[in-house]
This record gives structure tokens, sequence and C-alpha cells, in this order.
């Protein structure tokens, strides 16, 4: 049986394609942004999503990768540009190509560091990112 939990070697994390480091590094994202929220206060659950989705859409997640670029190290730098050149399969409406990539950049990074162990750099680049006054 595997254990989920257990980290990935670097080599094998960089095995898998960017594109499912991002499905990862997605629900990840999506996990800090929802606790954050939730630690925030109670509010109506159809609040609490309008205020996730002003965080996970591709254009917030684009500015958050923006912010985030002077703080990373050489290998995040690479697999940054790794996830934001990836050929993905279509945009959804409301952002830019551009943006969609860069969304899909940070994803495959969360998702790296994430399965690789790193849950503490993890922690600390989303301290960042609502630090610098990410999405209200």
């Amino acid at each position: 049986m595997t254990d989920v939990h257990a980290p990935m070697t670097e080599s094998a994390a960089q095995q898998l394609g960017i594109l499912e480091l991002a499905h990862v590094g997605d629900g990840v994202y999506e996990l800090l942004v929802r606790t954050y929220l939730a630690r925030q206060g109670a509010a109506k659950v159809g609040d609490l999503h309008r205020r996730t989705v002003a965080y996970v859409a591709a254009p917030a997640q684009a500015a958050a990768m923006e912010r985030l670029l002077p703080v990373l190290t050489e290998g995040e730098a690479a697999l940054y540009h790794r996830g934001r050149n990836a050929r993905v399969h279509g945009c959804p409406a409301g952002c830019t190509v551009a943006q969609y990539h860069a969304a899909t950049a940070l994803e495959a990074l969360f998702g790296y560091l994430w399965l690789t162990g790193r849950a503490g750099r993890v922690q600390e680049l989303f301290t960042r990112i609502l630090e610098d006054g990410h999405a209200s």
C-alpha cells in the first residue's frame, strides 16, 4: 500500500508532468485559502465561496505568483518557468492566456513543494501572498 503522506524524493517529483504537479497544487492552494477564510470567522457559505473564488481564480493566482517571484529559490524559479511554459488546453473565461499560464505555474510550484514534504515552505509562500494583500 502506498503511503500518500510520505514525501516524494525530488527526483521522483521531477518525473511528474507539470500538469500533474499543478493538479496537486490546485488542491493544496484551495485548501490553504479555505482554511484561511474559515479562520477569519463565521460567514455564510455563499460568501465563503465568493471569497474563495477571489483567491483561486487564475487572475488572482497570477498576481500572487508575480509577488512571489522575487523570493523564489533558483530551483523554485526554474519550476515556475516550466509551469508557465506548460502546454495547457484551453483557457477559462475571465482570464488571459498569460494569467492562466502563471496560475498553472503557481499551482505546479505548490504541488511540487507539497509532494516533496516542504509544507513549511508552502506555508511561508502562502503567508507572503496574504501579507502582500492578495485578494480582499
